[in-house]
């Protein structure tokens, strides 16, 4: 079939999974969409902002689990988009960290299709909701993003680096690799830094736990902390109680 001159293709970050925190341009993507490819942890809810007749075709990756190739979710998206005029690439969070999205951009680079990228909240933001800001004045002078699971399966080594700075630092599907984690503080003496665990952040079903960031292993297991979950570590995250706590000892002064 000859492909057509008006196809459009639209990546679009869903964020954590509250549709209210879908971007106005997310939602009018959504709403007018004729075909919508969508991620495992897309919120269901945000799939029904779609025309009934809007095509949903799941292409998910469980953690750790089944999934469906790389490689197949571009060839169905070239599918699709020789067939119909508005073709969305639904994904959680943003589609830029830690998506993917820009390999899909690549496939349908230099072909007649007009491609736009709808930034997303990042699931990392979620700690924000959780009452941990991610930068601090005078706590934490930045942010590290690291990956949890390279492409081979590995830790990200810049997570030794990342240790050593004074920045919160934000680690995505690292669930598998918290042993690893851990033991990387404690050998740069850093073991007792606070960390947390938050799960489904910005859902209903939200979870969270707080611990030393030597601890995370026994923590999440006490409490059954699993997939999906962002792993936050720095003094952000007992800023909270740590200002009370100043703030308490002013007032007895």
């Amino acid at each position: 079939m000859e492909k057509l001159s008006t196809t459009s293709l639209f990546i679009v970050g869903s964020g954590p999974g509250d549709p209210e925190l879908l971007t106005v341009k997310a939602y009018k993507a959504i709403e007018n969409a004729q075909v919508i490819l969508y991620d495992n942890l897309i919120n269901k809810e945000i799939l029904q902002i779609a025309d009934k007749n809007c095509l949903k075709h799941y292409v998910g990756k469980h953690p750790y689990g089944k999934y469906v190739p790389q490689e197949e979710i571009n060839r169905l998206i070239l599918h699709y988009c020789e067939r119909y005029e508005r073709v969305v690439r639904l994904k959680g969070g943003d589609p830029y960290l830690f998506g993917r999205g820009f390999e899909e951009w690549l496939t349908v680079q230099n072909r007649s299709i007009n491609m736009t990228y709808i930034p997303g909240i990042s699931s990392m933001q979620g700690a924000g909701l959780n009452d941990i800001p991610l930068t601090h004045r005078g706590v934490s002078e930045g942010v590290w993003a690291l990956t949890g699971m390279k492409k081979d399966g590995s830790l990200s080594a810049d997570l030794a680096l990342a240790v050593q700075s004074r920045s919160t630092v934000v680690i995505y599907m690292g669930m598998r690799k918290l042993d690893e984690i851990a033991r990387t503080y404690v050998l740069h003496s850093k073991g007792e830094t606070a960390a947390a665990i938050i799960q489904h952040a910005s859902l209903p079903q939200q979870r969270q736990v707080r611990c030393k960031v030597k601890d995370l292993v026994r923590i999440s297991k006490e409490h059954q902390i699993g997939h999906p979950a962002i792993i936050i570590i720095g003094d952000v995250v007992d800023l909270q109680q740590t200002l009370t706590v100043a703030a308490e000892q002013r007032r007895i002064i």
